[in-house]
């Protein structure tokens, strides 16, 4: 099959399904770092959408989505952001292809849109981390648990007067990152490599 792997940077789901023999490209502004620019289209997906594919597995920032960020919504500029993050969102959405899966954490898309078909965890998948995923698919089964772990513990504790110390999950806290509040997010962003196989294993 020729795959889309959209708005991947890391390659981790590119590699997968390129390693199940599929014509797999990632596509992303940012250059790869998944060490294979061959397989890299370092440019808006916006064009790339037009192409034809057989399967297009797509990541769209969820920066101005996610209710993880929900108390700063109501800043400045916010809604203009999350009404062309939705925008984004939906053009894969409407996307020519009978098969696509497009992951976003819980949040604004659930409510405006529709519940994705499908949350998942990365412990069930051998990752030893909790971090809710939402997959909205067409054409395309569930994704079946292959490695169930016991649910793992929070991993940080949230600082500052307003968190009173609760504990917070991978997805909402990262540690020993450099390079700030970008190489955090970029950091959030990558595919877990048990989810990625899952993906090649069985949509592949």
């Amino acid at each position: 099959m020729k795959v889309l792997i959209a708005c991947e940077e890391s390659q981790a789901v590119t590699i997968a399904f390129r390693n199940k023999g599929h014509e797999a490209y990632s596509c992303d502004i940012e250059p790869c770092s998944g060490g294979h620019p061959e397989w890299h289209l370092q440019q808006d997906v916006t064009e790339i959408l037009k192409q034809k594919w057989d399967m297009i597995v797509a990541f769209p920032p969820c920066t101005y989505l996610t209710y993880a960020g929900i108390k700063h919504w109501d800043k400045p500029g916010r809604e203009k952001l999350r009404n062309e993050a939705v925008e984004f969102f939906m053009m894969f959405v409407n996307a020519d292809c009978k098969k696509i899966a497009i992951e976003n954490p819980v949040g604004y898309m659930n409510t405006i849109w529709k519940k994705p078909k499908q949350i998942i965890q990365p412990y069930w998948f051998g990752e030893n981390a909790q971090k809710r995923t939402c997959l909205w698919l067409r054409g395309l089964p569930k994704l079946m648990p292959t490695n169930v772990l016991p649910k793992p513990e929070p991993m940080y504790i949230c600082q500052g007067e307003k968190c009173k110390g609760r504990k917070i999950n991978w997805c909402e806290g990262m540690r020993g990152i450099k390079g700030g509040q970008k190489e955090r997010a970029k950091a959030r962003s990558k595919t877990f490599p048990g989810i990625a196989q899952a993906m090649a294993d069985q949509w592949g």
